[in-house]
């Protein structure tokens, strides 16, 4: 009996040891423990009558700027190489039409921007390219015969004449106070789908050297640019102009995320030019420069790669007159600092023709000044800047 009482008050012993352990550890564990009273859930709704995201929409600034991009349709004839299968039917129900000879319409589409209210439309030069006919469609649904008033192939920009008048003309911003960063929409037409706005922000400034046009100062953005939105407008997020899209780097053909714009400051002096002049007018002095390469720079003795070696001269030229020569290190135009050459380029296009320019060489370890009687600029082929 002794026995059993002992092992009794062991198993006791131990039970009580394992609740104190429970309680202290775990007191959860133990049933008769008093719930504790949870914490409040709390949880932010937005209130069903507020639109979501009213403090981040660009909708004002679409609603500013939508009325003043136009759809640009153009029309025309090109002929296919000669061929001798031509007549072929077995030819032609292979390859079809593009060895035909003969004249076929051919429809392309881009965007437009209206600049007045009186009927000027900024567009690129690439969009109404060797058109026939050219058809614009506003955006309260009307479709109006346009007219070329003159293009200027070496920035791409061309403007357009329309016989309307109290047209929801864009606002122009200012592109030159843009920074890397901000927020941009492009507005446009892209495969023709209708009027579209996409939102991305200024990825870079001034690029240049990309071979797209003659002179070059793009505004690079992630905004979807795709074809059809050449000639529409890029605008910041007031809905003011800042750029006429252009250009899009791809391997696909579609938007990559990399797309380019000509600012509306030089787009800007190109329509005032075109609309008082009919064309552009640049300066010329007939040379031919490339970047300065360190190694180059290095061979020359120079402390750094700002400038443009003249890789040519004009025989008979303005340059060649006043005495440049191939080999001197352009540094300076009329005072202003020449970073490459591209720099030089705008720089020599500002001259007026008739005038007396002031360029600044390096030659041979020394600083020389020509006087140089700067002539207007010739036509030149798209997308080339050999000659200056």
């Amino acid at each position: 009996m002794r026995k059993y009482w002992l092992l009794f008050a062991q198993a006791v012993t131990i039970a009580l040891g394992v609740l104190v352990v429970v309680s202290l550890i775990r007191p959860d564990l133990l049933r008769w423990q008093r719930a504790q009273p949870s914490e409040k859930l709390t949880i932010q709704q937005v209130n069903g009558n507020t639109p979501a995201g009213t403090n981040n929409s660009f909708a004002e600034a679409a609603k500013h700027a939508i009325p003043a991009v136009v759809n640009i349709f153009t029309q025309k004839q090109v002929r296919g190489p000669r061929n001798p299968f031509t007549d072929d039917p077995v030819f032609r129900h292979f390859f079809g039409d593009r060895f035909d000879p003969r004249p076929r319409e051919v429809s392309n589409l881009g965007s437009g921007v209206i600049a007045s209210s009186n009927g000027y439309i900024l567009t690129n030069h690439h969009v109404v390219e060797g058109a026939e006919e050219i058809q614009v469609a506003l955006a309260d649904g009307r479709t109006v015969p346009a007219q070329v008033v003159g293009a200027d192939p070496e920035t791409d920009l061309a403007v357009l004449k329309i016989n309307a008048d109290k047209l929801p003309a864009i606002t122009f911003g200012q592109s030159d106070s843009l920074r890397v960063g901000d927020w941009v929409l492009a507005i446009g037409n892209p495969f023709g789908v209708g009027q579209t706005v996409t939102l991305g922000i200024v990825s870079a400034l001034g690029r240049t050297h990309l071979g797209i046009n003659t002179f070059e100062n793009f505004i690079q953005t992630d905004a979807a640019i795709n074809p059809g939105n050449s000639g529409g407008a890029l605008v910041d997020a007031a809905g003011n102009l800042v750029g006429i899209n252009s250009a899009i780097y791809s391997r696909t053909g579609g938007s990559q995320g990399i797309g380019f714009a000509i600012p509306v400051s030089l787009a800007k002096q190109v329509m005032e030019q075109i609309i008082r002049d009919g064309s552009v007018t640049r300066g010329w002095v007939g040379i031919e420069v490339q970047d300065l390469s360190p190694e180059l720079a290095e061979s020359f003795e120079l402390s750094g790669t700002s400038g443009a070696l003249i890789a040519g001269v004009l025989k008979g030229g303005p340059a060649d007159r006043a005495g440049v020569k191939p080999g001197d290190v352009l540094m300076k135009v009329n005072g202003n600092q020449v970073v490459d050459s591209s720099s030089l380029l705008n720089l020599i296009a500002a001259l007026k023709p008739g005038e007396q320019a002031m360029l600044t060489v390096a030659r041979k370890r020394q600083v020389m000044e020509f006087s140089v009687k700067v002539e207007k600029r010739p036509p030149q082929p798209r997308q080339t800047e050999d000659v200056n």
